[in-house]
């Protein structure tokens, strides 16, 4: 069972943000607006866009970055590092 947090003044409060819970069960893919979309024809495996990725969304497979969108927030970080702009900005409905 998880502890309980109980804050009753300012004095009481973690010196820095904290998770409720394991990440495993927190998905924040809900809270994009937009959606990185990697094109495997440009992509030439560079792994950048998994290097800097600030959620630890993008994993390998079969040597290629694969976004995990249950997890990733759009941030865009990954496109923005991208060398080939391989990454594309995609607006969720």
């Amino acid at each position: 069972m998880a502890k309980k947090i109980d804050i009753k003044g300012e004095h009481d409060m973690p010196a820095m943000a904290m998770s409720l819970g394991l990440m495993n069960w927190n998905k924040t893919g809900s809270w994009r607006n937009l959606r990185p979309v990697i094109d495997y024809k440009k992509c030439i495996n560079c792994m950048i866009c998994w290097k800097f990725c600030p959620d630890a969304c993008i994993h390998i497979e079969d040597g290629r970055p694969v976004i995990d969108y249950d997890y990733c927030k759009g941030c865009m970080i990954c496109a923005q590092e991208c060398p080939k702009e391989a990454i594309s900005e995609v607006k969720e409905e």
